[in-house]
């Protein structure tokens, strides 16, 4: 790789670093750059997930407080987010890389579609029906599966699936987000570390730009309130995805 493509690795990481400590979707950065410089798309996907998996872990640090709140609820995730998280990778590095391009822009549109309409259903979630907590372990279970694949607005089908769960504090949902993201990504890291499917030049470069942009966000969330800065990630989101149908399919078409 050239100097100029670890430039721009790192500074994609950097801003989906930042990005993720102030509202999420840092994932529509790290993904399409890394494909953009030539790397396959299903190691560009592990590739992703190893470079932003730390930040996760400093923000399960952040709300380690009320991670100790629903340590019993915690506990009840655990097992089946680590299955299931496993379960995802492992069905990644099974799809043949041709399958997996066709699938990236309708993954992109269901990400996209999740951080753009999924706190709306958050807020209409809470409050209503509570579901036991075997529902509860299944849809866990999914998301885990979805978010060892691909990963895009996993953080958001989580809190819609605690505010059903009755759950109204949103630093304790973040935080019992964060500690099971950890899991669900770990796993997966793990995985496609042993699997060798993780660019080993890009990744600590991209793990050193997405620790310091989380730093640097984590700083600029104290005086920038997200909700300012989600409708760019909404636009960028869009923005991948209109651009990934037409690069995938186009040229079928016109041809």
């Amino acid at each position: 790789m050239s100097p100029l493509t670890f430039s721009l690795l790192f500074a994609a990481a950097a801003l989906a670093g930042a990005l993720n400590s102030i509202a999420g979707g840092g994932s529509f950065i790290t993904f399409p750059m890394l494909l953009f410089v030539g790397v396959g798309p299903i190691v560009a996907n592990a590739t992703s997930t190893v470079a932003l998996w730390p930040g996760s872990l400093s923000s399960a640090w952040a709300y380690r407080r009320e991670v100790q709140q629903d340590r019993r609820l915690l506990g009840s995730l655990s097992a089946v987010s680590l299955v299931g998280g496993l379960a995802g990778a492992a069905l990644l590095l099974l799809t043949p890389a041709r399958v997996f391009t066709l699938a990236i822009p309708f993954l992109l549109l269901f990400a996209t579609a999740v951080f753009t309409f999924g706190e709306r259903l958050r807020l209409r979630l809470t409050g209503d029906a509570v579901p036991g907590p075997v529902a509860l372990g299944a849809v866990q279970l999914l998301i885990s599966v979805y978010g060892g694949y691909f990963g895009g607005g996993m953080g958001l089908m989580m809190l819609a699936a605690f505010a059903a769960l009755g759950m109204t504090d949103l630093h304790r949902m973040n935080g019992l987000k964060s500690a099971l993201g950890v899991l669900i990504n770990g796993v997966a890291v793990v995985a496609f570390v042993v699997a060798r499917q993780v660019d080993l030049l890009a990744a600590p470069v991209m793990i050193a730009g997405a620790v310091l942009g989380g730093w640097g966000g984590a700083a600029l969330a104290r005086r920038v309130e997200p909700r300012r800065v989600r409708p760019l990630v909404v636009v960028l989101g869009w923005a991948m995805t209109v651009a990934f149908f037409v690069k995938t399919f186009w040229p079928a078409v016109s041809g």
